[in-house]
């Protein structure tokens, strides 16, 4: 796009936004690091929304779902680094340490984002980052291996939390599938998306599914949407357009059809 610049190096991701206000629907599939070195990044988890302004850095956990909204501000555009901690680098990382010393005992934190503190390691971090906003030119994959391990390291000087929840390689976490889906049923996720953001394989989701529900994953969520936009149509001055979008339907000829043949009678009734 004209209006929108994203460039990846070896994991560590330039984000250069020109547009007035930009929101996407992230789905950190690993653990991030974000810095913004201007203009305003908004992060909303199921309604609680953490503001990370020029000069701070968040952390954002991994198999979780965000709305990003990427504001410029004062007169600048939005630009943010973004460091994603792959599981392979992780573990690497991980068998550099002596593993007696890690407090791996500590009670992993379940802060989904963290807004990180100033700090000099930080600060000189991204500082470093920022030339490659304004070059062609390509750094090298030992440069980024490096300033990957850079972040780590302010991540685990900052707060020890950070030890049991990076280094945790056994399955993620178990989320409630209902809880989930009720909260994401709206976004365009395929099953294998929603299996892994709750903990599971496939086949582990759809077993644990059928403990729950009669109704197969797919048939439930066209039921949850179904019902979400009836009481949505029951607000006389919402547009049937705009609520078959709104709760996850593609097509609007598709969505009053299913709509009819639930309810009895059209959408637009």
């Amino acid at each position: 796009m004209d209006n929108y610049q994203i460039t990846n190096y070896w994991d560590i991701l330039l984000s250069c936004a020109m547009t007035d206000e930009r929101r996407c629907t992230n789905k950190a599939r690993e653990h991030m690091l974000v810095y913004v070195y201007s203009g305003e990044l908004q992060l909303n988890e199921k309604g609680k929304i953490t503001t990370v302004q020029k000069g701070d850095c968040a952390f954002i956990r991994k198999d979780n779902q965000l709305v990003m909204t990427k504001l410029p501000k004062d007169g600048e555009l939005f630009k943010a680094v973004y460091l994603f901690f792959m599981r392979d680098f992780l573990r690497r990382a991980y068998h550099l340490f002596d593993k007696k010393k890690l407090p791996l005992e500590l009670k992993r934190g379940e802060m989904s984002v963290y807004k990180m503190p100033e700090s000099p390691a930080i600060m000189s971090l991204f500082l470093s980052i920022t030339p490659y906003f304004d070059t062609s030119l390509k750094p090298t994959e030992e440069w980024a291996k490096l300033k990957l391990q850079e972040g780590l390291m302010a991540l685990l000087n900052t707060d020890e939390r950070f030890y049991p929840c990076l280094f945790d390689f056994t399955e993620p976490w178990k989320i409630d599938i209902l809880d989930y889906l009720n909260d994401n049923y709206m976004y365009d996720l395929t099953m294998g998306e929603i299996a892994s953001y709750t903990g599971r394989s496939l086949a582990s989701f759809k077993r644990d599914f059928a403990k729950i529900s009669d109704l197969s994953p797919q048939k439930w969520l066209i039921n949850k949407r179904l019902e979400a936009a009836r009481i949505k149509l029951e607000d006389k001055k919402t547009k049937v357009s705009d609520v078959c979008f709104d709760v996850g339907f593609k097509n609007l000829s598709h969505f009053s059809k299913i709509y009819k043949e639930t309810f009895g009678y059209a959408p637009s009734k």
